[in-house]
């Protein structure tokens, strides 16, 4: 890639390449349209025995799976004497950091970077599970001016944190070459191996993020069965990760205006801070063409609770009472332990009395096809980015409907309806207002498909790329790349990228 001989280490986790959805969709369109960048894949996962459902380009010439979860790795060799004191000093300002607001901001980095040389050689999941960190654990939970004391914290709560503690620290001991650009796809445990290799071998450190990671742990934590203490503690460590990864990024790429300003918030310098949009191919996502003969309402993305189809089903419902025939097709995979969330949905129907005019369609191949079966296309999200469905749905000359979460608003600008998230009373009025007006439906899908052609194209997505890389490696000026006639990822950049198909072949479904 560079004459440097840098090259660029993606840092995923829970998504690329082993997961279908927007962020993955995201992360297969920058690798494929940089074909002269040579990229390996970091992925965090489970347990690491995820499949790759993704097929690799060739520019990825690794591709790593690390898990969270399975057998602790490394030695068990305890530690003694002045190694153990170091350890105890250090994880109990760790500790101070997360769980005192008045520590000095200062510890929780001084504390992490501490941890991570354990980490690397292999002695930090025995030394965190050790008899005197769990002491340390409950000595801090109890201190009289933290509020963590007045729940009487146990023993369990103090072997549960540290189960937990444990493995979201497991990253820290992954290795990237110290001659790449660290490219984090998003906050949280991802930044852990580029806060560690900047730390240690000044690795360039990218960070970009499409969801607001720190909200979606605290919208997640509500309902684990965990004590107050527990999710004190955790939600305490994603919130300095969070502040410490937004403060000593390089680059901060946010992929819409709202994120920066939670970043901004967070404590990341606006002068490291790039907003660069997703894009698509609208060849790819043509006009749609006719709409179905029946009203249907269109949905697609994976069936998760941070998509809030309750609400979608809801608003469904009442829009049916005054639409008899409406239909709504949800069209996306069921991740793996979602299951039960699916049956909550099926029985959510049926106690409304909606099943039979509510279908779950699975993935699908084509997903332009799933936005047109639609006479609008919904999204119910409780947190987003900037979402690939809506931009995806816009191309296709649909009218949208959605959520006031994240970059939506500023995606859809005046060519769709957004309306409060979990308010299915007022989602349902913008689809009525909608079905009931054929002329302003035809007339938003017209603007819409306009407005990603004008400003949310893929090439205009992966030029910023391909301009920041070359930036973080020390070389700013773009180099040019010979033309190869049969690589569709080369003309991508030097040709019209809306020749070429071959990106709607995945999709976000």
């Amino acid at each position: 890639m560079f004459s440097s001989g840098r090259h660029v280490t993606l840092l995923t986790e829970g998504t690329y390449p082993h997961v279908h959805g927007g962020v993955s969709t995201w992360c297969d369109q920058l690798v494929r349209g940089m074909p002269e960048v040579d990229f390996q894949v970091l992925a965090l996962t489970g347990n690491g025995r995820e499949p790759v459902v993704w097929q690799l380009p060739p520019n990825v010439y690794r591709h790593t799976s690390f898990p969270l979860w399975g057998p602790a790795p490394g030695r068990s060799r305890p530690l003694v004497g002045r190694e153990r004191r170091r350890f105890i000093d250090t994880y109990e300002r760790f500790l101070l950091a997360i769980l005192d607001p008045a520590a000095p901001r200062s510890h929780f980095a001084e504390g992490l970077f501490g941890l991570a040389g354990l980490a690397r050689e292999g002695r930090l999941p025995a030394a965190l599970r050790s008899e005197a960190a769990l002491r340390s654990l409950m000595w801090i939970w109890t201190m009289p001016h933290l509020a963590t004391a007045a729940a009487r914290p146990t023993v369990h709560d103090a072997l549960t944190a540290t189960d937990l503690v444990e493995h979201a620290l497991r990253p820290l001991a992954a290795r990237i070459p110290d001659d790449c650009v660290a490219h984090a796809v998003s906050s949280g445990l991802a930044t852990l191996p580029a806060l560690v290799a900047q730390h240690l071998e000044g690795v360039p450190f990218l960070l970009t993020e499409h969801g607001i990671y720190l909200r979606e742990r605290y919208l997640g934590y509500r309902t684990e069965p965990q004590r107050w203490p527990v999710k004190a503690l955790l939600l305490g460590f994603y919130r300095e990760l969070n502040s410490l990864g937004y403060r000593k990024a390089d680059l901060i790429t946010p992929c819409n205006q709202y994120n920066r300003r939670w970043e901004e918030r967070g404590g990341a310098p606006a002068d490291r801070i790039r907003t660069v949009y997703n894009g698509v191919d609208p060849h790819a996502f043509p006009l749609a063409g006719p709409e179905p003969d029946t009203p249907t309402l269109s949905w697609c993305g994976r069936v998760d609770p941070i998509k809030d189809l309750e609400t979608l089903i809801r608003a469904y419902a009442l829009a049916r009472a005054e639409v008899p025939e409406l239909r709504l097709r949800l069209f996306g995979p069921v991740p793996a332990g979602n299951d039960d969330y699916r049956v909550r949905l099926e029985k959510l129907a049926a106690e409304l009395g909606a099943a039979d005019g509510v279908s779950f369609e699975g993935r699908v191949e084509d997903v332009a096809g799933a936005y047109a079966a639609g006479t609008l296309v919904l999204l119910s999200s409780i947190s987003e980015g900037f979402p690939f469905s809506l931009i995806e749905a816009m191309s296709c000359g649909r009218a949208t409907v959605s959520t006031d979460v994240g970059g939506v608003r500023e995606a859809v600008g005046d060519t769709g309806l957004v309306v409060p998230p979990r308010e299915p009373a007022a989602m349902a009025r913008a689809v009525l207002a909608l079905l009931r007006d054929d002329e302003r439906r035809a007339e938003l899908g017209r603007r819409a498909r306009q407005r990603v052609v004008d400003q949310f194209t893929l090439r205009r997505s992966v030029d910023q790329f391909r301009r920041v890389y070359r930036e973080l490696a020390g070389f700013p000026d773009p180099e040019p790349v010979p033309a190869d006639p049969g690589d569709w990822t080369l003309q991508l950049r030097l040709t019209d990228p809306w020749q070429h198909r071959e990106l709607a072949t995945e999709g976000t479904v």
